[in-house]
């Protein structure tokens, strides 16, 4: 009989119980007061648009559109013959996109009195402008009113699915894990940290590279982990699974927006540290928190559990030169560090489908991070009858 992690109430663990995938969700947002879901009005304008919509529906095209972002970057330039213009970076909840706004139209005026961090709609023509990537011309701006903006912070209503169906699955799986002591760890760290982790960017720059690409990342990965764990089951599925979990929950201190803002601030914790030293320190923080005497009959030893833990997160960039203190050991941490690294190169090739110019016809330009010009892929077999059935 394993033991119950009801002792754990007392260090402000709450047992979750759940039966289906709908009941984790709702219990995990239960504990997780900002992981309720905000209803927003904002995606049933058909004229509204995100970056990443913008960027997938304008190629070939020219369309007339809203969007709405916060101002990320704004800067007063001149071009080679000496004409000023402003160049002002909008970031929404998924994308950035550069707008440049020459001293003969009404944008100019415009941005001398927008700040920098001020949330905006900007309105005009977008278009995919050969190797330059999405473009707009003829646009103008306006500062969002206050609701406008919290609206903004909620998200539309698909990013609010894709984050509730991310967190569902994360409880779901958190609950099926039998090892009590790492079931209690997971559950903690929902609880305490919940609104870091649904804000938190997964990078800065070639993945995930957004406010909630944390949670997106790690959803994935925790649901290829346990595919993983299936046709593996020589894996320890509730370490492995820990793991995905944790690997790098040290970027909630080092890369994580405010509650009101997309912007990916660096902080001196994580400029001196780094996501992988945070990471074992925040996992070693919460182990102290967790009833362990209860637990000290129970094999494998909460100590070889734990230290097995922080080898998966120490480990889990899998060479030194990708900044790991120390190489894969175990099968677990090998499992935990081609379960990344499949995520992260499969979401570059999704983005550069949408953001890199095509070079020739199905080859799109070379992603740095790839090390590849990306091919555009092979289309899934359909057969004459599956087109018969959905046309019917």
């Amino acid at each position: 009989m394993r033991p119950s992690l009801s002792a754990c109430r007392s260090n402000r663990i709450t047992l979750l119980k759940p039966n289906t995938k709908q009941q984790a969700c709702s219990v995990v947002r239960a504990t997780v007061p900002c992981l309720r879901r905000i209803e927003s009005t904002s995606m049933n304008d058909p004229g509204r648009k995100t970056i990443g919509q913008l960027r997938e529906e304008c190629r070939g095209i020219s369309l007339a559109a809203r969007l709405r972002g916060q101002v990320d970057e704004l800067t007063k330039k001149e071009s080679s013959n000496g004409k000023p213009y402003w160049e002002m970076k909008v970031r929404d909840a998924g994308d950035v996109l550069t707008f440049r706004a020459w001293s003969d139209t009404d944008a100019f005026a415009a941005c001398q009195s927008l700040a920098r961090g001020e949330c905006v709609e900007v309105e005009g023509e977008f278009a995919v402008n050969g190797g330059f990537g999405l473009d707009a011309r003829r646009w103008k701006v306006r500062v969002l009113n206050p609701q406008e903006t919290a609206e903004l912070f909620a998200g539309g209503e698909e990013e609010a699915a894709a984050g509730e169906k991310d967190f569902a699955d994360v409880g779901e799986l958190v609950q099926s894990m039998r090892d009590p002591r790492l079931r209690g760890l997971c559950e903690l760290f929902l609880q305490e940290f919940g609104p870091r982790f649904q804000r938190a960017s997964a990078a800065r720059h070639n993945h995930h590279a957004h406010r909630g690409g944390l949670l997106r990342h790690t959803g994935q990965m925790m649901r290829s982990a346990s595919a993983v764990c299936s046709a593996y089951p020589v894996l320890n599925r509730d370490l492995l699974l820990t793991g995905v979990l944790f690997h790098d929950c040290g970027k909630l201190w080092e890369m994580c927006p405010p509650e009101a803002g997309f912007e990916i601030p660096r902080e001196l914790r994580g400029e001196l540290l780094g996501h992988i030293s945070i990471g074992i320190e925040a996992v070693n923080a919460l182990w102290r928190r967790l009833p362990l005497e209860s637990w000290r009959g129970i094999e494998p030893t909460s100590e070889d559990v734990r230290l097995h833990l922080l080898h998966l997160i120490a480990s889990h960039h899998g060479e030194l030169q990708y900044g790991s203190p120390v190489e894969p050991k175990t099968p677990e941490a090998v499992a935990l560090n081609m379960v990344d690294n499949l995520d992260a190169k499969l979401e570059m090739f999704a983005m550069a489908y949408t953001r890199q110019p095509e070079i020739a016809p199905g080859i799109h330009e070379r992603v740095k991070a790839l090390n590849t010009s990306p091919v555009k892929p092979l289309p899934c077999f359909s057969s004459p009858d599956d087109t018969a059935s959905s046309a019917d």
